[in-house]
């Protein structure tokens, strides 16, 4: 008997290796962002690289998918970083857990009125807050908020750009299942 996965019609060795991939990739792309050097004004702003594969899981495989590929990106990356269970781990699981479930309301909710793009702003906007929010506690003080303007400002295009590219990955990924 082959067991199929109701959302995808693959396979249940299929399904696990396609997400272990993405896995893969979404870590790569967290490795290659931390090593880019962003010429902008807001400490901590990053593109949110990562997203464009959480955003596609969300899509393809649905929001529990999703979330534990992004927990299992954040733990692998700061392991293999050496923050885990750190600041940045806190920061980086709280901005992951709080993005992919924002985006997968909004896809499951919204969509089509909010467009891909729409979607992954949501989640850029979310993660910021999240962090900021965990920043915050962290550190004791919450003057820390008068910097969320500026990350919700770099938020939204770094959140279009992961959009139109998730949107792109999405077009010309294989849909048929096996």
């Amino acid at each position: 008997m082959i067991l199929r996965s109701e959302n995808t019609g693959m396979t249940d060795t299929r399904r696990l290796i396609t997400l272990g991939l993405f896995v893969a990739v979404a870590g790569v792309l967290h490795a290659v962002e931390a090593w880019l050097p962003l010429p902008v004004p807001v400490p901590g702003a990053k593109l949110g690289l990562a997203n464009i594969v959480t955003l596609a899981v969300i899509v393809l495989f649905g929001w529990r998918d999703a979330l534990a590929v992004a927990a299992v990106r954040v733990v692998l990356g700061t392991l293999l970083s050496g923050a885990f269970l750190g600041p940045s781990f806190a920061l980086g699981m709280s901005g992951a857990v709080a993005s992919t479930l924002a985006m997968a309301y909004a896809w499951r909710r919204w969509q089509p009125a909010l467009s891909l793009v729409g979607i992954s702003v949501v989640g850029a906007v979310v993660h910021n807050l999240a962090q900021i929010g965990v920043a915050s506690v962290i550190v004791n003080n919450v003057a820390l908020l008068w910097y969320l303007p500026y990350l919700v400002l770099f938020a939204l295009p770094t959140g279009m750009a992961t959009g139109f590219t998730a949107a792109y990955f999405l077009a010309k990924f294989p849909r048929a299942g096996g």
